[in-house]
């Protein structure tokens, strides 16, 4: 599919030049490459899409309140962005390997996250993330971008491993402002990895909004390093599974890399610690839950009889549940001995070690002195 070549601004009415097969207002809509990819899929399917959205939703405003109220250090909310991680997380094979930044906390769940995974690296506890290798998952990274090296170097073994798998990196539109975007897909194009770069436009990085980090759609930026890609609607669940699986049978099948940018919007701040109100239109966060991806799929399956008023309410209830789960594992973390940061550094002992052993209990104990 070929990417918009035409200049982009900052609001709702871009997406409506992107790949879609489901309308804001629940309407569906053809399309010749996206169609095929999800002729399998039935109401069942796309009630579960709709239940694991509504879960998402909740764990992310558990996650805020969280932090709001001192029990987490940091939130890095996605509403509005549940479509496009999970639309795409789904579609994954279970041998595949993803390298998220700090907002997929939808692609974590639906690889199969428990709940103290979505807490522990934002309450600073032991084991900073989940296991990676149970959930096919590397840590979410922090640093903007770097992850999509991880992934180039990951795709590149699976090549020499000769397994059946496909590496996955997720980041935003600002990441691909950073160079280690660029030089990942140059490695990506130049050994025709099996990587999937999936990039969720969600219009700001941080406050600097996408129409002055790029005049034109990022799709457009990939085929530049021979690299195929689909821009689609980030907030049409159905377009997002379809496109990932295009993207995934593409790699999988040893054409190499693929490059998705999903277009979609952050409704919430970049993180909890981010006042958008400073530099964010309020009549453009209106013009965009206007196009939210969860009641644009309600609106999709109750005009065709496949969803009603009883199976939402069991959605939100599954979703009340994963909540309290996920509070109760927070609450329940028991944070180490302050020294223990030092145990297990080196397998034996080490004199700088204990040297820096000392001088961090006596800073503690000079608390202690003062009270």
């Amino acid at each position: 599919m070929s990417p918009q070549t035409t200049p982009i601004t900052d609001t709702p009415q871009d997406i409506d030049l992107v790949g879609r097969l489901i309308a804001p207002d629940g309407s569906r809509l053809p399309h010749p490459e996206l169609d095929r990819h999800v002729a399998d899929v039935d109401a069942a399917q796309l009630r579960d899409l709709h239940r694991d959205m509504v879960v998402l939703r909740r764990i992310d405003a558990e996650g805020f309140a969280l932090q709001r109220q001192g029990q987490l250090g940091l939130w890095a909310p996605c509403q509005g962005q549940e479509a496009a991680q999970i639309g795409t997380a789904r579609s994954l094979a279970p041998q595949d390997f993803v390298f998220p930044s700090y907002r997929e906390t939808g692609v974590i769940y639906a690889r199969g996250a428990e709940p103290a995974d979505f807490v522990r690296t934002w309450r600073g506890e032991e084991g900073a993330a989940y296991d990676p290798d149970r959930l096919r998952c590397a840590p979410m990274q922090i640093i903007i971008g770097a992850q999509s090296l991880h992934a180039v170097g990951y795709a590149m073994g699976i090549q020499r491993d000769g397994t059946d798998e496909v590496s996955v990196a997720y980041f935003g539109d600002g990441a691909t402002s950073q160079g280690d975007v660029s030089e990942a897909m140059v490695f990506a194009s130049s050994y025709a990895a099996p990587v999937v770069f999936v990039c969720q436009n969600n219009h700001w990085a941080i406050s600097e909004p996408v129409a002055v980090q790029s005049r034109y759609p990022i799709a457009g930026r990939a085929p530049a390093f021979g690299i195929p890609s689909m821009r689609v609607d980030g907030n049409d669940v159905l377009a997002c599974l379809a496109a990932m699986r295009w993207a995934l049978d593409h790699a999988r099948s040893g054409k190499g890399p693929v490059f998705i940018e999903a277009v979609t919007y952050r409704m919430g701040p970049h993180t909890t610690a981010d006042d958008p109100t400073r530099y964010r239109d309020p009549a453009e966060l209106e013009a965009w839950r206007t196009r939210d991806p969860i009641a644009r799929l309600e609106a999709f399956l109750m005009a065709r009889g496949e969803l009603d008023e009883a199976q939402i309410d069991a959605a939100r209830s599954d979703a009340d549940q994963a909540a309290r789960a996920m509070r109760a594992a927070c609450i329940g973390l028991v944070t180490r001995k302050p020294l223990a940061v030092f145990d297990g550094v080196y397998a034996e002992p080490h004199t700088g070690i204990e040297r820096e052993r000392d001088a961090y209990a006596a800073y503690l104990r000079s608390f202690d002195e003062e009270a």
